[in-house]
C-alpha cells in the first residue's frame, strides 16, 4: 500500500471535532478532496467566526450565520475560484463583518525535537501579533527565545478547524525561515499545522515554504459583527 492509500485509510477511520480539520490533515498527507470544482458549506468550529477555504478544485464555506445556498450560488460561488469572488465574500461576512485579507494556506507537521530552542514569552503577550490571533483563535502560547533581548516570537493556537494554528513575527529581516522551523521543532511529532500568510509577503511566504510548509490552498476568515474582537461571549 502507497503512503498515500494509507494516509487515505487512515483517515477514513479517524474522528475530527470539525470536517475541515479532517481535510487538512488529509492535505498535509497528500490526500485531497474531488476536484469536482463545486463547494461544500460547514458549520462554523467557533461562534462568530467563518472562514472560506479553497482547495484545488472544491471551497468550504464554514459559518454559523444562516445562508442559502442557492443565493451563494447565484454570486458565483464554485471551487475554481469562484469562492473567493468580492460578492461571495461579503454575502458570507454580512453587512457590517469584518474581512480578513485573502491568505495563503499552509500546512506542516510537527517535529517534536527535545532541542527546540523556543519557551514561553509571557512578556511578549502585549505584542500586536498576538492580539490579532485572539481575534479569530484561542491562543494557547506566546513562545520567543531565551534571550529576554530577543523580540522574535511566534503564537501557538487552537484556529482554523480546531487545528494547531500558529503566527510568527520575526523581529530581524532574514530570521523568519529559521523562527519558523523552530516553531515546528517545538510542536510534538506528526501534529499537523496551519499558517495563513498573505501572498504579498513574499518574504514570510518563501521563509515558511524554507521552514518546511506547503501550500494547501487559500483561506479567508471573516468575523461576525456581534463579535468584534472574535471571542464567544
Amino acid at each position: 500500500m502507497t503512503q498515500q492509500r494509507f494516509a487515505a485509510e487512515a483517515l477514513r477511520t479517524a474522528s475530527f471535532a470539525h470536517p475541515l480539520a479532517g481535510l487538512l490533515h488529509g492535505a498535509a498527507h497528500g490526500v485531497w478532496p474531488a476536484a469536482d470544482g463545486g463547494w461544500t458549506l460547514l458549520p462554523a468550529w467557533r461562534p462568530g467566526v467563518s472562514a472560506i477555504v479553497a482547495l484545488t478544485g472544491h471551497a468550504y464555506v464554514c459559518t454559523d450565520r444562516r445562508l442559502v445556498r442557492a443565493d451563494l450560488d447565484r454570486l458565483g460561488c464554485n471551487g475554481l475560484g469562484g469562492a473567493t469572488l468580492p460578492a461571495v465574500v461579503t454575502a458570507v461576512a454580512g453587512p457590517d463583518g469584518w474581512i480578513d485579507c485573502l491568505d495563503v494556506l499552509l500546512v506542516a507537521m510537527g517535529r517534536g525535537r527535545e532541542s527546540a530552542p523556543l519557551i514561553p514569552r509571557p512578556d511578549l503577550a502585549d505584542h500586536h501579533r498576538v492580539a490579532n490571533a485572539r481575534r479569530s483563535r484561542d491562543v494557547l502560547a506566546v513562545v520567543g527565545y531565551l534571550q529576554p533581548e530577543r523580540r522574535d516570537l511566534a503564537t501557538i493556537s487552537r484556529g482554523l478547524g480546531g487545528l494547531t494554528e500558529i503566527g510568527v513575527e520575526a523581529a530581524t529581516a532574514g530570521h523568519g525561515s529559521r523562527l519558523f522551523a523552530d516553531v515546528l521543532d517545538t510542536l510534538p511529532m506528526g501534529e499537523v499545522v496551519v499558517a495563513g500568510v498573505a501572498p504579498g509577503n513574499a518574504r514570510s511566504l518563501r521563509s515558511a515554504l524554507a521552514a518546511g510548509f506547503a501550500v494547501a490552498g487559500s483561506v479567508q476568515i471573516l468575523l461576525d459583527a456581534r463579535v468584534p474582537d472574535g471571542s464567544a461571549r
